[in-house]
C-alpha cells in the first residue's frame, strides 16, 4: 500500500506491526525492541534482513499506524458527541444547528478537516420512515440529514457505514453547503486509487513470482535440415543417434542402453544452437531449450533442485530433446571449481545423466549439450554413457561455404548469373553467424544504392561556405561539402517520407556482387577476433619469380587437398610440414599466404614469440590450443613466422621454459594423436638454431631454400611490384629490365626491390611539389602528371643498400649446400 507521505508501505508488516502493538501491555513501544522481536518472530521473511534497514521499514510502518489510530479516534468522538446532540434535538434544529456549527469551528483548523466534514450534520430532515426503525442493541445509531451513520461495533479500525436515505435534495441546500460537500467525494476517490494501486501492486508481484518460478516450456522448432548448409556429415553423424527416437524397441531387442546424448563444441556462429533446432523440426520432437545460466540460483540447494526438476519434465513430455546451451557454465572442472555449488551442480548433473540410462527409465530423451570451450568441461561428463560422442562443428572450408551461401540467399532477391563459387572464395574464416551478417549488410548496401539513385535529390541545400572563385582549394571543399550534404539530406528526406515505395522503386531493387564486396570491408569474421589471419587478396600475381618453391608448396599442400584420392592410393594419408628458409625479406611470408588462398584453406598465422609466456605451463596450453583450432578448422595451414624463436636447438643439461616449449610441440605434430588435414608451414632465416627433431621426416620433413633472386627474378619482381609498370607510372627513359640487370642490385632481396621503387616514387613526388607551375595551370587532376624518371631511380640506388651483408651471404650458402646435400 502507499503511505500519506508518498512512500511504499509492506501492508503485511503493517498488519503484524497493529498485532503486535494489540497484544503489548506497555505503554511505551520501543521501536528497535518491536524490529528484534519481528525478525525473531517471523525469521522465514524477515531473518535475513539487515537490522537497520528493517528497523527504518518499522519506524515508517508505526507512523501509518499510529496516524490511523489517532484518527479513529477523533471519528469515535465526534460520533458520540453527534449522538448526545441528536438526542437533545427539539424538533426545530435549532441546537443541531449550533452544535453542528461548534464543530466546524473546532474541526476547522484539523488536518483532518476533509474525513470530519463526512459526518457534519445538515438542515434536518422533516420526517422519515426510516427514523422509526428500531436499531439492533449491539448497533450505535446516529442520524444525520442526509442518512444514518451505524456504527457497529467493530472497533477502532472500521469506519462507519453510511446509508444515503436522501434521494433528491433542494437546490438551495446544496448552495449552501458549496465546497464543503465536495471533501468527502475527494476523500473517496483517494481511497479507491490506493485501493486499486494496491490491488496492482499485489498482481504484479504474483506475475513476478510466478515469472520466477516459471519453468521450461516445450517447444517444437520449424527448422529442418535444408535450413543447415555445408555439415552434411555432421548430419550424418547425428541422424546415427537418433534411431532409438522413433524406434526403441531396435536397442530394447538388443539388450542395449541407446546413446543419451551428444556434445556439440566448436567456435562461435558455427551453428551448433541451429543444428539441434533442426534436428528437434526434422524429427518434429518437441525440445526443452534451456540456457545453462538459468539454472543457476542463489539459494543453496535449489540449483540442484531446478536440474531436477528439469530432467522429470524431459522424462514424462518423451520423447524429447533437453538441449543445455552454453553447458560449460555449470560444469567446471571440480578440481579448479571455486565454490563447492559448482562442484554440487556438476554431481547432481551427472547423476540425473545416468539415471537415464538405469534399465528402469524406458524414456526417449536425448541430451545435446553445445559449448564453444570443451576443454573447461568437467571429464566425467564427456565419458561414455553420458555425453556418448563429441561432435565437432569447425570452421567451414569453400566447399562449405559455398553451401552455406546457397542456403542463406534462397529467399534473397539476385541476379540469376550471381557468382557463388567466386564469393566463397572470399570469405575465409567466416562461419555461418558471419556470412548471414555478410548477407544482411549487403542488403543494406543495395537499399541505399537503388534508393539514392531512383529518389531525386532535395531541390535547395544549406550552403554553409560561399564560394570563393579565385580559389580552386576552397571550391574543391566546398564541392566535397555539397555532396556529403545531399547524401545526408537525401537520407533525411527518404526516412521522414511515410510513402509506401512504388512497385517500379522495388523492381530493380536486388543485391548484385558489388554490394557483397562493399560489405566484405565492414563485416569482420569472427575467427579473425579469435586469433586466425584471414588470408589478404595475395595470389600468385603477387608473387615475382620463385617457380621452383611454387611448384613444390603446390605438390607438398594443394595437391593433397585438390586430389585426396590419388594420395590416399599411394598411402599417403599423413600431411607433410614445409620449412621455408632464407635470407630475410625474400618473401616467404608472402608464399605462404599465397598458398592458402590458392588452396582456398582456412589459415591461421602463429608468430613465433606471441605463444611464450611467463607462468609455467601456459606456452604448452598455447601450443595445444593452435593445434586444436586447426583440427576444428580442417583443412587448415597453420603457419609459424620465425620458428627459431619457438623452436630453438635444446642441449643436455637445459630444463627451462623454451624446452617444455619444443616438446609439446613435437608432440602435436606427430604425437599419439594424428592430424588430419592440418598443413604445417614455417618460415625461419636461422634454420641452423632450429632444433634438429622439428626437421625430421613427418614433421617439417621437407625444406626449400627461398634465396636472394637472380637477374631474371629481380625483373619480374619489379614487374610485379610496379604493376607491369603503370603503378607508378615511368618515364620513356626506364626500363625495368636494365635495372633488374644492374650491377648495384646483385644483392637485393625482393623487400630491397620494393624499396628501392618506393624511394625513387618519394623522389619523384619531391620533385614534383617542388614545381609550383602544378598548383596554377592544373588546378585539378595534377596527380596524373607525376610520373618515376630514371634520374629518381639513380637517386634511389644512392640510399638503398642491400639487406644481407657479403659475410651473411656466404652463411646462406653454406646452409643452402647443406639442405641441397
Amino acid at each position: 500500500m502507499k503511505n500519506r507521505g508518498g512512500g511504499w508501505l509492506d501492508t503485511r508488516l503493517k498488519q503484524r506491526v497493529e498485532q503486535y502493538l494489540a497484544s503489548s501491555s506497555k505503554q511505551y513501544v520501543d521501536l528497535a525492541e518491536m524490529a528484534l522481536d519481528l525478525q525473531k518472530q517471523y525469521r522465514v521473511e524477515y531473518g535475513r534482513r539487515n537490522k537497520t534497514a528493517f528497523r527504518i521499514q518499522v519506524e515508517k510502518v508505526y507512523d501509518a499506524v499510529k496516524e490511523d489510530m489517532d484518527l479513529n479516534d477523533l471519528e469515535n468522538k465526534h460520533l458520540a458527541k453527534r449522538a448526545r446532540s441528536s438526542c437533545n434535538d427539539t424538533g426545530d434544529g435549532s441546537s443541531a444547528e449550533d452544535s453542528s456549527d461548534t464543530d466546524e469551528r473546532v474541526l476547522g483548523n484539523t488536518p483532518n478537516s476533509s474525513v470530519t466534514s463526512l459526518y457534519r450534520k445538515g438542515p434536518p430532515a422533516a420526517s422519515s420512515p426510516a427514523r422509526r426503525t428500531n436499531p439492533s442493541p449491539n448497533e450505535q445509531t446516529v442520524v444525520s440529514a442526509g442518512g444514518w451513520f451505524i456504527d457497529k461495533g467493530r472497533g477502532p479500525t472500521t469506519k462507519p457505514v453510511f446509508i444515503d436515505l436522501c434521494k433528491e435534495e433542494s437546490a438551495e441546500r446544496e448552495t449552501s453547503r458549496g465546497v464543503s460537500q465536495l471533501e468527502p467525494e475527494m476523500c473517496q476517490k483517494k481511497s479507491k486509487k490506493r485501493a486499486k494501486s494496491s490491488a496492482e501492486s499485489a498482481e504484479s508481484r504474483t506475475m513476478n513470482k510466478k515469472a520466477k518460478s516459471k519453468s521450461p516450456e516445450l517447444q517444437y522448432p520449424s527448422l529442418k535440415f535444408e535450413d543447415v548448409g555445408g555439415n552434411e556429415e555432421v548430419l550424418t553423424e547425428v541422424c546415427k543417434l537418433l534411431v532409438h527416437m522413433r524406434h526403441p524397441e531396435v536397442y530394447q531387442h538388443l539388450g542395449m542402453v541407446p546413446p543419451r546424448g551428444f556434445l556439440l563444441h566448436g567456435p562461435p556462429g558455427c551453428g551448433k544452437t541451429l543444428l539441434a533446432q533442426a534436428v528437434a523440426g526434422e524429427l518434429q520432437i518437441p525440445m526443452l531449450k534451456v540456457s545453462a545460466p538459468e539454472l543457476v540460483s542463489g539459494v543453496s540447494g535449489e540449483s540442484e533442485q531446478k536440474l531436477r526438476e528439469l530432467f522429470d519434465l524431459a522424462v514424462t513430455s518423451s520423447p524429447c530433446i533437453l538441449f543445455i546451451d552454453e553447458i560449460d557454465a555449470i560444469t567446471p572442472k571440480r578440481e579448479v571449481a571455486s565454490k563447492d555449488m559448482e562442484r554440487r551442480i556438476v554431481a547432481q548433473l551427472l547423476t540425473c545423466m545416468d539415471d537415464l540410462n538405469s534399465p528402469t527409465v524406458t524414456s526417449q530423451v536425448l541430451v545435446i549439450g553445445a559449448t564453444n570451450r570443451p576443454d573447461s568441461l568437467d571429464p566425467a561428463l564427456r565419458r561414455a554413457g553420458r555425453f556418448d560422442r563429441e561432435i565437432c562443428l569447425g570452421i567451414p572450408d569453400e566447399g562449405a561455404r559455398l553451401r552455406i551461401l546457397k542456403t542463406l540467399c534462397r529467399k534473397l532477391t539476385l541476379p540469376e548469373d550471381f557468382g557463388y563459387q567466386q564469393l566463397a572464395r572470399l570469405t575465409p574464416g567466416y562461419v555461418g553467424a558471419d556470412l548471414m551478417a555478410l548477407c544482411r549488410e549487403a542488403a543494406m548496401a543495395a537499399v541505399n544504392r537503388v534508393l539514392l539513385e531512383t529518389r531525386p535529390p532535395p531541390q535547395s541545400l544549406p550552403q554553409n561556405s560561399a564560394e570563393d572563385p579565385s580559389g580552386s582549394t576552397e571550391q574543391t571543399e566546398v564541392g566535397k561539402d555539397e555532396q556529403q550534404q545531399g547524401e545526408l539530406w537525401q537520407l533525411l528526406n527518404l526516412l521522414k517520407n511515410t510513402e509506401t515505395l512504388s512497385e517500379q522503386e522495388l523492381a530493380g531493387l536486388s543485391i548484385l556482387m558489388s554490394d557483397f564486396q562493399d560489405a566484405l570491408a565492414r563485416v569482420q569474421p569472427s575467427a579473425k577476433r579469435e586469433g586466425f589471419a584471414t588470408v589478404p587478396g595475395v595470389t600468385w600475381e603477387n608473387v615475382g619469380a620463385l617457380q621452383n618453391i611454387r611448384e613444390e608448396l603446390t605438390m607438398a599442400i594443394l595437391a593433397p587437398v585438390r586430389s585426396p584420392e590419388q594420395f590416399r592410393a599411394l598411402g599417403l594419408s599423413a600431411p607433410s610440414g614445409v620449412l621455408l628458409a632464407g635470407p630475410p625479406g625474400c618473401g616467404k611470408t608472402l608464399l605462404a599466404k599465397a598458398v592458402a588462398n590458392e588452396s582456398g584453406l582456412n589459415f591461421i598465422s602463429v608468430k613465433g614469440p606471441e605463444l611464450l609466456n611467463m607462468y609455467v605451463g601456459e606456452s604448452e596450453r598455447a601450443v595445444r590450443q593452435v593445434f586444436q583450432r586447426g583440427q576444428n578448422s580442417a583443412p587448415c595451414v597453420i603457419f609459424f613466422d620465425e620458428i627459431d624463436a619457438l623452436c630453438p636447438r635444446r642441449s643436455g643439461h637445459e630444463s627451462g621454459a623454451s624446452v617444455r616449449v619444443v616438446n609439446q610441440l613435437l608432440t602435436e605434430m606427430d604425437g599419439l594423436e594424428t592430424r588430419k588435414q592440418v598443413f604445417i608451414m614455417a618460415a625461419t632465416n636461422r634454420p641452423d638454431i632450429i632444433d634438429p627433431a622439428i626437421l625430421r621426416p613427418g614433421r617439417l620433413d621437407k625444406t626449400l631454400y627461398v634465396g636472394l633472386p637472380c637477374a631474371a627474378d629481380r625483373h619480374a619482381i619489379l614487374l610485379t611490384v610496379t604493376k607491369g609498370g603503370t603503378k607508378p607510372q615511368l618515364e620513356q627513359d626506364v626500363h625495368l629490365e636494365e635495372i633488374a640487370f644492374d650491377e648495384r642490385c646483385n644483392s637485393f632481396s625482393g623487400a630491397d626491390l620494393t624499396a628501392l621503387v618506393r624511394e625513387a616514387s618519394v623522389n619523384a613526388l619531391k620533385a614534383f611539389m617542388k614545381s609550383q607551375h602544378c598548383a596554377q595551370t592544373h588546378p585539378s587532376g595534377c596527380s596524373a602528371g607525376i610520373k618515376v624518371s630514371k634520374q629518381n631511380f639513380e637517386d634511389a640506388f644512392k640510399t638503398i643498400r642491400p639487406s644481407v651483408s657479403k659475410r651473411d651471404q656466404l652463411m646462406y650458402e653454406q646452409v643452402r649446400e647443406s639442405l641441397s646435400r
